[in-house]
């Protein structure tokens, strides 16, 4: 899509919680996970807050079928070889932050089911909210 005609969509878009729509990365997956369901956060730290501040329902894919895949860090540009010319460093260090979907293994949903209570309600919130796609 062109540039307007993406705004016009996304001006008609009405809010909607985006975790019934990832679909988890297969357990063991190999390979990129380039056009993968996900989400890539990058700027100052009080940006980054602000963007999962608007994603709180995406917590609820640490369960016991599915689990996020969440790293946050701080970026300089030594590790990729690069300038960080427009980094922003207003509020503090300039960060990125990942966010993926993937599924649990057998073991590891069996574990998290038995081991760690409070993925229950959030595993319940999520079949539900397969069951209704």
């Amino acid at each position: 899509m062109k540039k307007a005609e993406t705004l016009h969509h996304w001006k008609g878009l009405t809010p909607s919680n985006p975790l019934p729509h990832m679909t988890p990365i297969p357990y063991k997956a190999r390979g990129s996970r380039y056009g993968a369901c996900g989400i890539r956060i990058d700027g100052n730290p009080a940006f980054v807050d602000a963007v999962l501040s608007c994603l709180k329902s995406l917590i609820d894919g640490e369960n016991c079928l599915t689990r996020l895949e969440l790293a946050r860090s701080v970026v300089d540009g030594s590790g990729i070889g690069k300038r960080l010319d427009n980094a922003d460093h207003s509020n503090g260090a300039a960060e990125v932050c990942y966010v993926r979907l993937h599924q649990r293994g057998r073991e590891g949903a069996m574990a998290a089911m038995i081991f760690d209570r409070d993925l229950h309600e959030p595993t319940q919130r999520f079949a539900e909210l397969q069951a209704a796609k």
